[in-house]
């Protein structure tokens, strides 16, 4: 399979998926407000979430099966900086009132301001970041 089909194809699921939701039940796909919704009581609201989930949890299993294995990996960072960075991406989420899916995929497609203004952000912050991590260029 060509490496962009992949990509192709998640996109493309990712954008049905987010327009499904909205199309059908009038919500923004925004992964972190779904999960932290799940530890809350809102009755049939809980089943589309869980379902949801359940597909973002099943989708690579399902792509690992149709394509004879998992794809390579190779992390570059530690444990505990991968769990370092986890915490940050979840603050940061709080503090930005979303995350990068309802923002960036759900909020740019609506024309939101709002989500105009926290996807600079995320961008700018990463690549202040790598700038950093990195070194600025001699």
């Amino acid at each position: 399979m060509h490496p962009y089909w992949a990509g192709l194809a998640g996109g493309a699921l990712i954008g049905l998926s987010v327009a499904g939701l909205m199309l059908l039940n009038g919500r923004i796909a925004g992964i972190s407000g779904v999960v932290a919704g799940l530890g809350q009581d809102r009755g049939e609201r809980r089943w589309a979430d869980l379902a949801f989930v359940g597909g973002l949890i099943g989708g690579p299993a399902l792509f690992a099966w149709l394509s004879d294995g998992w794809p390579t990996m190779r992390f570059v960072a530690s444990l505990p900086v991968l769990a370092l960075a986890g915490l940050l991406v979840g603050f940061g989420t709080r503090l930005g009132s979303g995350c990068t899916s309802g923002h960036g995929v759900a909020g740019l497609a609506r024309l939101s301001p709002r989500s105009l203004a926290a996807v600079l952000t995320f961008l700018a912050a990463g690549m202040v970041t790598v700038a950093v991590l990195r070194g600025l260029p001699q």
